[in-house]
């Protein structure tokens, strides 16, 4: 063997060793396994930030003012009002905050925001009727709008329209307890364990 080709081949060798070492070092890197705690916080990332529940409610009431003169006289104006809304119950996630306890392995919710109600009426009135003396005005219409929004707060209180919104809420934080269970991790929401997302609804009473 000559002197070139045995430097050939100690070259051929040398390149050789170097691409099976990067071959097997990527290999390496892609087998790598990730943190339990970086898997957890990136379910956290992954998790909607903001929850919307939405519904349509219609209502119609009579709108009535009555100014009197000296106990003689009185004057009333009155309208019918006719409202078509638009409602949103909406809890904004970005604001949950959470402890993560590697040692123990343990995710702590600490808070859950409450909950955000936006009612967006369509109002429209018929059959006004007004006197010269009590006359239909803007404040008129102001208060009107906030007769409404009253109204429909209780409205919302009294319907499914909220436990729907917080269904929708407990979906979302069920993510969690996948991911934690899944990596034999515990999940609690203040002091009390997640078992299962009967807990959830049991122990989130927002």
């Amino acid at each position: 063997m000559t002197k070139k080709t045995l430097i050939f081949a100690l070259i051929c060798i040398a390149l050789g060793s170097l691409l099976t070492f990067f071959i097997m070092r990527k290999v390496d890197k892609n087998n790598e396994v990730v943190p339990d705690t970086e898997l957890i916080q990136q379910q956290m990332k992954n998790v909607s930030k903001l929850v919307v529940n939405e519904a349509k409610i219609s209502q119609i009431y009579n709108y009535k003012d009555e100014k009197s003169f000296m106990n003689l006289m009185s004057f009333d104006k009155k309208a019918l009002v006719v409202v078509n809304a638009d409602v949103q119950i909406m809890y904004d996630l970005s604001k949950l905050e959470y402890t993560i306890d590697e040692t123990n392995k343990i995710v702590k919710i600490t808070f859950i925001p409450k909950e955000e109600i936006k009612i967006n009426p369509d109002i429209k009135i018929y059959d006004v009727e007004e006197s010269r003396f009590n006359a239909f005005k803007g404040n008129d219409y102001n208060t009107i709008q906030e007769s409404v929004k009253k109204q429909f707060h209780e409205k919302i209180r009294k319907s499914n329209i909220q436990a729907n919104a917080k269904n929708r809420l407990v979906s979302e934080l069920s993510k969690f307890l996948v991911v934690t269970q899944s990596l034999g991790w515990t999940l609690k929401y203040q002091e009390e364990t997640i078992v299962n997302t009967a807990d959830l609804n049991e122990l989130i009473q927002l």
